[in-house]
């Protein structure tokens, strides 16, 4: 499958953006998708996951209550909604697909798929 992200951009901090990411093939409701984050000079991290089965969501402590993972099997879509934006959140975000995996999803290595990346800039 390929992942393609989208939505990044430039944003005063309070403000909100969401990501999409658009997946190719037919078999995307068979996928956990998960949204990740790297900022300069840091480590990729976790940031919400959303699994196939039932669309139980995940979320990192960072983010619970900001952000929305949603999915739209129809159109092969998964999307980060984020509000209440903080510089702290200025990362590349990545989103990540993972077939009918069972393991933790907030670990990167459980995802078969990655998607391009995409800039989000929150000024203060």
């Amino acid at each position: 499958v390929q992942l393609q992200a989208s939505g990044g951009g430039l944003v005063q901090a309070g403000g909100s953006l969401r990501l999409s990411c658009a997946a190719s093939g037919r078999t995307f409701r068979s996928y956990n998708m998960g949204w990740f984050r790297q900022a300069p000079g840091k480590e990729r991290e976790f940031v919400a996951a959303i699994t196939w089965s039932d669309g139980h969501t995940y979320y990192a402590d960072s983010v619970k209550g900001r952000f929305t993972i949603s999915r739209d099997n129809a159109k092969n879509t998964v999307y980060l909604q984020m509000n209440s934006l903080k510089p702290e959140d200025t990362a590349v975000y990545y989103c990540a697909a993972d077939y009918r995996g069972l393991g933790p999803l907030h670990l990167p290595y459980e995802y078969d798929y990655w998607g391009q990346g995409t800039l989000v800039t929150v000024s203060s």
